[in-house]
């Protein structure tokens, strides 16, 4: 589903007074991490996740494997931190503008 620009303002506003749901440690992103997130983007929707240390290219490949894992669409990101959004298709959370 890809999502209009106002769309997407509307969820990094929403985002902004979130905490991070998800914390990588040491080990970065594992299948583990990826079940976790999928359990939390079907309860929120709507996710924060804190990525570990490295270089750029180091969080952008860890992005990329939990976004191709959970099939979340990146709505920000910031430094180490990453919001990622996953419409419920069965009870839909957060209603989005046009």
């Amino acid at each position: 589903m890809a999502l209009s620009p106002s769309q997407n303002r509307y969820l990094r506003s929403l985002a902004h007074d979130l905490s991070p749901v998800v914390l990588l440690g040491h080990k970065g992103a594992t299948a583990a991490v990826v079940r976790e997130l999928d359990l939390a983007l079907d309860i929120h929707e709507l996710v924060k996740v804190k990525l570990s240390g490295g270089d750029k290219d180091e969080r952008q490949a860890q992005i990329d494997f939990l976004i191709e894992g959970t099939q979340a669409e990146k709505i920000h990101r910031i430094g180490h931190v990453v919001v990622l959004f996953r419409r419920n298709a069965d009870e839909p959370k957060i209603a989005l503008p046009r």
